[in-house]
């Protein structure tokens, strides 16, 4: 069985939906520190043909509370959504894809949440479904096991009580975590490597790296799996 594990991040890059594609099961790790400036509560899109930053408002966010612990603001939330949805209107309105990816959008953002990771998971589950990965997602909260251990011990242990014999981490982890540990296991460890990802956007400069909106608004389903498959595992 193949196995990944990783923060939610909320409508994340491609990259992480070729992790997924590439898994048999994906463990959204939402209690462990809530990273500030990271990738849960925010992204890139294409605003005035250039990359925008977007972010979800937080309540108190601390990187000593963990991820399923940190609430969404509930008084900014309301306003910051609306004018979300607004940006992408204008911005996106003449994409292709732009009902479908939208309706999707309007539909996690109007269910009921409390945290981060909530919100997080929704946008990647939604998505997934939209593309019909059928990777299995858990919550790593819901995992019973041993918390007494951190970094890649932690990790090697939630492989083990998952019967995982392949990990694959994104290609970052490569100072993190060693093949031989793994090994020792019996369970082979692969790095995820991106290639490189362009697709028509207007008719403009291709902007890179920016949120799976960006992907979905100007590719089909079928054009964007093509996309994800491009990676390689080393």
């Amino acid at each position: 069985m193949k196995l990944a594990i990783m923060q939610p991040y909320f409508f994340p890059y491609i990259g992480y939906f070729q992790l997924i594609y590439a898994v048999d099961k994906f463990i959204f790790y939402d209690d462990v520190s809530f990273i500030k400036k990271g990738w849960i509560n925010r992204n890139n899109l294409l605003v005035n043909n250039s990359s925008s930053l977007f972010t979800v408002p937080l309540h108190k966010a601390s990187q000593n509370s963990k991820i399923n612990n940190t609430k969404v603001s509930e008084e900014a939330f309301y306003k910051w959504k609306n004018i979300f949805l607004k940006t992408l209107e204008f911005n996106y309105k003449k994409a292709p894809n732009f009902s479908n990816v939208f309706n999707i959008i309007q539909s996690v953002l109007n269910k009921p949440i409390s945290n981060v990771s909530q919100l997080a998971t929704q946008s990647v589950i939604q998505i997934s479904e939209y593309l019909n990965l059928p990777t299995k997602f858990i919550l790593s909260s819901k995992l019973n096991h041993s918390h007494d251990t951190t970094g890649s011990e932690r990790i090697l242990n939630i492989c083990i009580q998952e019967k995982a014999d392949v990990y694959i981490n994104p290609i970052g982890g490569q100072t993190l975590y060693s093949k031989d540990q793994f090994k020792e296991k019996n369970i082979e460890l692969f790095f995820l490597k991106s290639g490189s990802i362009s697709y028509p956007q207007f008719s403009n400069d291709f902007v890179p790296n920016l949120s799976i909106i960006d992907v979905l608004m100007f590719n089909s389903i079928e054009e964007t799996h093509k996309l994800i498959k491009e990676y390689t595992l080393i």
